[in-house]
């Protein structure tokens, strides 16, 4: 039986069916109750309180960790919750972590998720660490003003980044999950090509078959948005990251191709496949 945690998430739900379509005994973990796919089992548990997770690794033989917000809940500790697994008999363990814990390690986020890799590659259990970038997904952010004005307004307009298909990022837990080959696998993920927030509007708009405008943000009024659903230093970090990506966040990684056997999905095809968000 696998777990996987963030089960109801943009990346848990395209893993829960891909698993549960492999023929595995799955069950779906998140913090409130939700629908799963028809013969998965659902549990709800909060992450900040690794004990109530253990009903559900019970008879577990692995475990994909998707901390989300609750790595920085208050008194949260994450290590238990590899502890935790492996006193339950888990013996692998693929764990979300993030690009920018290579590319700029000195965040506080980023400190505490460098920690929690190494807890987990001294678990005894087998491993995979899934380092993405940016998630195409971000842009249901602008899903309202699309379908109520036909708007996009975001900042650095002309400054892009390789973003991902969650359901790339799925597919390829899910080989980690599955196959011996891929344990001690530390992998950077992406998407196939630099694009900006003006050409993500573009391909929303040729998805839509209708054209939508791109309005773009000062930093300042950005912010002032970011910071209703997030902490005013995550939103300086995150749009510090946005305005000046670093060379290493440039690049198109390989590693979705090498765990998959083909190039990761396009944005263009993130927005066709999600088109009904900006309808």
């Amino acid at each position: 039986m696998i777990v996987v945690t963030g089960a109801t998430g943009n990346i848990g739900r395209p893993l829960t069916q891909a698993l549960a379509d492999a023929g595995q005994e799955v069950t779906a973990v998140s913090r409130h109750a939700a629908p799963v796919p028809a013969g998965v089992r659902h549990t709800v548990a909060d992450l900040a309180d690794p004990a109530s997770l253990k009903p559900a690794l019970t008879g577990a033989k692995a475990l994909f960790l998707l901390l989300s917000g609750d790595l920085h809940a208050l008194g949260a500790n994450p290590a238990d919750i590899v502890t935790t697994a492996a006193q339950a008999g888990v013996r692998r363990l693929v764990l979300l972590s993030t690009q920018g814990v290579a590319t700029r390690p000195f965040g506080a986020t980023r400190i505490e998720m460098l920690e929690l890799e190494d807890v987990v590659r001294k678990s005894g259990l087998d491993w995979t660490i899934l380092r993405p970038g940016g998630f195409a997904s971000n842009a249901l952010w602008w899903a309202e003003s699309v379908r109520t004005q036909r708007l996009v307004a975001a900042p650095f307009g002309d400054t892009g980044v390789p973003i991902i298909d969650p359901a790339d990022i799925a597919e390829v837990a899910a080989a980690s999950l599955l196959d011996d080959r891929h344990a001690g696998g530390v992998y950077t993920l992406t998407g196939p090509e630099v694009i900006t927030p003006r050409q993500q509007t573009e391909a929303i708009a040729a998805a839509l078959g209708t054209p939508v405008r791109f309005h773009e943000l000062t930093r300042a009024e950005a912010k002032a948005y970011m910071t209703q659903s997030m902490p005013g230093e995550l939103a300086d970090d995150t749009l510090d990251i946005i305005s000046a990506p670093k060379e290493e966040e440039l690049q198109i990684s390989p590693d979705v191709e090498r765990v998959l056997g083909r190039a990761p999905r396009s944005f263009g095809e993130w927005a066709v496949r999600n088109v009904e968000a900006f309808r």
